[in-house]
């Protein structure tokens, strides 16, 4: 008999799944070849007694996903960090149901916040259009330090201090309370448009992944040069 998934905000009798859930980031970001930034089952935790997550789990407690709340630049930024859904509910629409809740957390209590996230995935980009995000440049999110310090564990970070932190693989999302198209419209855009977006993705990667390894080949020769 399929188990009902039940969606709520975290609390701190969920702390026993902490270890779980870090322990399925890295192993996801690590079978995606992609980054995520690394968090300890302590932060998680803590995200979870402050109220500041939103977890899944079956009715008999079965963990499902999560997703968690960082706060940046004095409460004007925050980020619906850490979205990891177990691998056998993946596909199921628990990624998206997650996504809503902790936005709507997000909105509540930080009502004049601007929203922002990073993906690599466009199922992620699609959720956060019918949310009512738009994709914007890096520029536009927060600048306080400690998020971008956040990439460090990233196996991209290399590439996005390249870049100067204009520029990474990820694709940056952003809601702005006071200035946002409605969910029915950026949502009626990213389908129009989902298959350039694709490709814009795949383009952007490849040529980041291009572009850095040509870098590192033309640092690692000049170094041999110099030793020589």
């Amino acid at each position: 008999m399929e188990q009902k998934i039940i969606v709520r905000v975290a609390n701190a009798s969920d702390v026993t799944y902490a270890q779980t859930i870090t322990d399925e980031m890295e192993s996801s970001a690590k079978a995606r070849g992609t980054g995520i930034a690394k968090r300890t089952p302590e932060y998680v935790a803590k995200k979870m007694e402050e109220g500041k997550a939103v977890i899944a789990v079956e009715q008999d407690g079965t963990w499902v996903g999560f997703c968690y709340i960082e706060v940046w630049g004095h409460e004007t930024f925050v980020a619906n960090s850490g979205l990891i859904v177990a691998p056998a509910h993946r596909k199921s629409g628990v990624a998206k149901l997650i996504k809503q809740t902790i936005f709507q957390l997000s909105r509540e209590r930080y009502p004049t916040a601007k929203i922002f996230g990073l993906t690599t995935g466009l199922a992620v980009m699609k959720i956060n259009s019918d949310l009512g995000y738009e994709p914007v440049t890096y520029s536009e999110l927060t600048d306080d330090e400690e998020f971008w310090a956040g990439c460090k564990s990233c196996v991209n970070y290399e590439i996005l201090q390249s870049k100067d932190q204009k520029n990474c693989m990820c694709t940056a999302m952003l809601y702005d309370p006071a200035d946002h198209y409605t969910p029915k419209e950026t949502s009626a855009e990213f389908k129009s448009n989902s298959k350039l977006y694709e490709r814009f993705m795949k383009f952007k990667q490849n040529s980041l992944l291009r572009w850095f390894r040509k870098k590192e080949k033309h640092t690692s020769s000049k170094n041999s040069i110099e030793k020589k």
